[in-house]
């Protein structure tokens, strides 16, 4: 039980218990805790970050078993791994295949703030999946997910170059 409920009742990430054991692997605390942390997250949190988080829930929980459940979700594609330049890995719960919750990142070099960039245009989209569907045919590749991660000056800190 987390938080007076069984994980995953009544919410959309209750697919994670059947990910799981359909890979073989039992749903454990440290497993379920982490993934609600992630799916509480406002932002992109790194290992150390999920670790003080979690052992606020459940105590007995170690870095290691963090940073080892982290790499294992990643593996399974339940969670995205990112490198945002700082040489910290954050971390973000992957939604499936929800268009809808796929997004970019702008990455401001100075402060590093990461700025969650999902506002599409119809034009952006379409020059998206025109550069998907080129390097599928150039490479011979099937193209399953991307990443996109933009690196300069957020607004506050052009206000301060200026």
């Amino acid at each position: 039980m987390i938080m007076g409920r069984r994980w995953g009742e009544g919410r959309p990430g209750g697919r994670w218990h059947g990910e799981l054991r359909g890979c073989g692997y039992r749903v454990t605390m440290p497993r379920q805790v982490i993934l609600q942390v992630l799916d509480e997250a406002k932002k992109h949190l790194s290992a150390e970050d999920i670790f003080i988080k979690v052992h606020q829930i459940y105590p007995a929980i170690g870095l290691t078993t963090v940073y080892r459940t982290l790499e294992l979700l990643v593996r399974m594609g339940l969670v995205h791994k990112f490198d945002f330049g700082d040489g910290r890995a954050r971390y973000e719960l992957c939604d499936g295949n929800n268009e809808m919750a796929h997004h970019h990142h702008l990455i401001c070099t100075d402060c590093g703030r990461v700025i969650d960039y999902d506002d599409f245009t119809e034009e952006e989209t379409e020059l998206i999946k025109k550069t998907e569907k080129e390097l599928a045919k150039k490479y011979d590749f099937t193209v399953r997910n991307h990443t996109i991660q933009f690196y300069g000056l957020c607004k506050k800190c052009n206000a301060l170059k200026k």
